[in-house]
């Protein structure tokens, strides 16, 4: 099979479509032919040594995928021909850029059928993340007002329409030029943080999802018993134990495989509440450009690899 390794750490051109073996299942996997693989800013950092997760190359990155099964050992919950999606073995890695992917069955779930595989392998890592920090985490329900950081972002895009999924007041955070594009996911505020401090625009907010790094800041725009919601400060103690003495409370979310909450999504995605947008595709040997265009910081929603 064809699958995307790196041999050293560094630029998007360490990035190198080589000849593998395709993977065996063992007992409750199975093997998906993949049919698109979406990318995250994990993927970068990881490929560029900033966030070393995997240790030392050589591997492979990514992780979001949508595909059919194409072999299933005992115990499996699927079959052969089913189609599927999800984030195999994060943190652990996947080589999700391949043309197979073995995991196990309980970290895959039925792809939505309102979707081609192009725009289900956008879904997985960015959708759980909202998932995680806005559901099972804050428990954001009808009328809670809920603050987004880069709303316009992968997880941030998800986030808005998973909020108002749950009845939620969305304020949304996004550069002037991105403006639109929230409003159309369904934001009730949008707030142009190039150009208004939004500790001053934004109060008594219930619920923070920050995806920025942002968590003092964000501590202060929440009401008494609110719910900071942190994707990147997860591990903060300090933070945590600030956030706690203020009388709000700290949900530091690090995502998961979990094909409960991807079944709730795609369900979600069929009653027309979710749409995941794709900014642009490229082919799989083209991984190395598309990383350039992650990191060039102006994507709207995702970017995906067709295989």
């Amino acid at each position: 099979m064809r699958a995307v390794v790196q041999n050293s750490f560094g630029g998007p051109e360490v990035l190198r479509v080589v000849e593998a073996e395709r993977p065996r299942p063992l007992s409750g996997e199975v093997v998906i032919r993949v049919r698109a693989t979406a990318l995250n800013p994990v993927d970068a950092a990881v490929r560029s040594g900033a966030f070393p997760l995997l240790g030392e190359p050589p591997f492979g990155v990514g992780w979001d995928i949508s595909g059919v099964v194409e072999e299933t050992a005992p115990g499996a919950r699927y079959r052969v021909g089913e189609e599927v999606y999800g984030m195999p073995f994060f943190p652990r890695a996947a080589t999700g850029y391949a043309e197979y992917v073995a995991t196990p069955s309980r970290q895959v779930a039925r792809k939505p059928a309102s979707l081609d595989h192009v725009h289900a392998a956008a879904l997985p890592l960015a959708g759980l993340t909202a998932w995680q920090g806005l559901v099972d985490a804050a428990k954001v329900g009808a009328g809670d007002r809920v603050l987004i950081h880069r709303a316009a972002g992968g997880v941030g895009h998800l986030a808005v329409q998973i909020a108002k999924a749950h009845g939620a007041y969305v304020i949304a955070l996004a550069s002037a030029g991105k403006h639109e594009f929230v409003r159309s996911l369904g934001a009730d505020e949008v707030i142009d943080y190039q150009k208004a401090d939004f500790t001053e625009a934004v109060h008594d907010v219930d619920v923070v999802f920050d995806s920025n790094a942002q968590g003092d800041a964000s501590l202060s725009v929440l009401k008494p018993g609110g719910v900071l919601v942190s994707i990147l400060e997860q591990g903060n103690a300090e933070l945590a134990a600030r956030v706690e003495a203020a009388g709000r409370r700290f949900a530091g979310v690090s995502v998961e495989p979990d094909y409960a909450a991807l079944e709730a999504i795609a369900a979600l995605v069929d009653e027309g509440a979710i749409r995941p947008h794709v900014e642009q595709t490229f082919p799989l040997e083209e991984a190395g450009k598309a990383h350039e265009v992650l990191e060039a910081g102006q994507v709207r929603g995702k970017l995906v690899l067709t295989v």
